[in-house]
């Protein structure tokens, strides 16, 4: 329990009984090099890690960390290039539709061929309500 003493005069005294004050926290700022700022980067979003333990161990605010992600991704930490979009290549090829099999009779298959040349097989068991939406989705 912590007393306060003479408040009322501007001249404060404290007087600690029976506990004991631990101040997690140095209060001012803290200068981060570059490199340090990267390392943290590096550490807290490893695959497989979680961000918040690493605030935690190192006593960062999240805010913190977000914004010199966001400096890293601009190229305003040191010897970081900015993230530019990349493009892959992509060819569109003509694939055949596979034909269906000869009719061969199975007991319990349903097979439904929508305009457009979609098809859609079942057997017996389909539930009824999920195919209803199914085949709504596709009309």
């Amino acid at each position: 329990m912590r007393e306060v003493f003479g408040s009322e005069t501007g001249h404060t005294s404290t007087r600690t009984t029976g506990r004991v004050e631990v101040v997690g926290r140095v209060s001012g700022r803290r200068s981060w090099s570059d490199e340090e700022k990267l390392e943290i980067l590096a550490e807290a979003f490893r695959p497989g890690v979680r961000v918040r333990d690493v605030l935690e161990r190192r006593d960062l605010s999240s805010g913190l960390v977000y914004t010199w992600r966001k400096q890293a991704q601009l190229g305003k930490l040191g010897g970081i290039a900015p993230a530019l979009p990349t493009f892959t290549e992509v060819r569109v090829a003509e694939v055949a539709a596979p034909a269906l099999p000869p009719a061969t009779p199975t007991p319990g298959l349903i097979r439904i061929e929508l305009p457009g040349g979609v098809r859609v097989s079942v057997d017996g068991s389909v539930d009824a309500g999920a195919l209803a939406r199914v085949l709504a989705v596709l009309r």
